[in-house]
């Protein structure tokens, strides 16, 4: 008898013990919680822009808690324990996006000048670059180009909240053939110096492609034409072949990654389209037939047109080598007549400046020239909020003011819709439910 109880006692403290840890762990985990809710903030603006319908919500508010919004509109109830911040007669729009940017390059380093400049310099910059871009309203960028992958260095220092700036998707350095825009072109033979995502034939671009993502790219950049600031290439004619570009779209797809096409018209845009590319970037002598097929592909057209205004006005002033000086005035006036056509035939178009081949921080000059060649305001913003989360592949994150998404916003005095230069005097900037400026 003696032995039976001592035995029902053993196995009824094993369970007491079992009991009282599973509840222990359930206090604790509702303890944690109600020690560290995370603030609630609610912002009120006299106008808020919906860029999913282009109309304006009167006397608005955006509740947010921690990082994301949890209710937007003018029928919200603000928490007696929020935060309020009135930003008064100001409008709200979502945060900004570009989606063509170097934030490790500035103008003044095109050409030659770069030479001289460390990877580590390179980065340091990128960090000015991100706080001005930030505070210019751009709570988001894809960076496509960057050598030895100090744009995903310059990514990871601000996801790990150890410097200001937007959220970034980083390419690491571009994909091209030797010689070619993506190439290092102006060193003389003897350096025989190659810039690090040169691969040429199948083989290679598969091991390339693999090796550019295992280094932390998010995204993968092609040169599919030769470019303006480059020696010895044609903008028009394309460059990587049919069969190369299948293969890294193939490959980065598998692997869960876009592709991103530097393109400026013949047959590279064409052959970039037929094998699957995400983005067409530049697009600049893009033709009716480039056009029908972008449709048809639903692949997105990333314009990059005032860098035409600043990069030939400031040529000399930041010392650009004549040769390139003699593409871009060829090359940049065009585009804009090209891309027009491109706009009114419906290819999808997707926000992007090339910032880094002049300021960064004055990205929203963008926004102008879309309406100059005969977008309407909102089809512009839309191009840098919805549509650009859309190519991203974060549109469930960002891209609009709406309840489970980033609470990135910028605040303007006026109406964009009527004045899209407000766009470029942006008053305040919020991202992730933090206040930048």
């Amino acid at each position: 008898m003696s032995v039976r109880l001592s035995s029902f006692a053993v196995v009824f403290h094993v369970a007491q013990q079992f009991i009282l840890g599973v509840s222990l762990m359930t206090v604790s985990a509702i303890g944690i919680s109600g020690e560290t809710p995370q603030p609630l903030i609610a912002v009120k603006a006299a106008h808020m822009l919906n860029v999913n319908d282009g109309t304006f919500i009167d006397q608005a508010i955006v509740l947010i808690r921690g990082d994301k919004i949890i209710a937007a509109g003018n029928k919200v109830q603000i928490p007696e324990t929020a935060q309020i911040i009135d930003l008064g007669d100001k409008t709200l729009l979502p945060g900004l996006i570009d989606m063509h940017t170097h934030l490790t390059a500035d103008p003044e380093n095109s050409g030659y000048s770069s030479i001289a400049l460390s990877v580590p310099r390179q980065t340091l910059i990128g960090a000015r670059n991100a706080r001005l871009t930030l505070n210019a309203g751009f709570t988001t960028v894809r960076d496509v180009y960057a050598e030895a992958y100090s744009d995903v260095g310059l990514r990871d220092a601000i996801n790990a909240g150890d410097i200001p700036g937007p959220r970034m998707m980083a390419s690491g350095p571009g994909m091209g053939i030797t010689g070619g825009h993506c190439d290092d072109t102006m060193h003389a033979p003897e350096y025989r110096l190659t810039s690090g995502g040169t691969a040429d034939g199948v083989a290679a671009v598969t091991q390339k492609t693999r090796e550019i993502i295992k280094y932390g790219a998010s995204v993968i950049k092609i040169c599919a034409t030769g470019g303006v600031l480059s020696f010895g290439d044609d903008p028009k004619a394309s460059q990587y072949t049919l069969e190369e570009m299948k293969t890294i779209v193939s490959e980065a797809h598998r692997l869960g990654k876009k592709v991103a096409a530097h393109a400026h018209g013949g047959d590279g845009i064409r052959l970039a389209v037929l094998a699957g590319v995400d983005s067409i970037e530049h697009g600049s002598y893009i033709d009716d037939e480039g056009s029908k097929l972008m449709k048809e592909h639903k692949t997105w057209l990333v314009p990059t047109l005032y860098l035409g205004d600043w990069l030939i006005q400031h040529a000399e002033e930041i010392k650009l080598p004549k040769a390139l000086l003699e593409k871009a005035k060829i090359v940049l006036p065009d585009a804009r007549k090209h891309v027009a056509r491109a706009v009114s035939l419906g290819v999808p178009i997707a926000f992007g400046t090339d910032a880094g081949v002049y300021p960064h921080g004055l990205n929203a000059r963008e926004f102008a020239v879309y309406v100059q060649i005969g977008m309407t305001p909102i089809q512009a913003i839309r191009s840098a909020t919805i549509n650009a989360s859309k190519l991203l592949g974060w549109e469930d994150q960002v891209g609009s003011i709406d309840v489970g998404k980033f609470a990135d916003m910028i605040a303007v005095d006026g109406n964009p819709l009527k004045d899209v230069t407000e766009l470029e005097r942006v008053k305040w900037v919020m991202k992730a439910g933090a206040v930048i400026r």
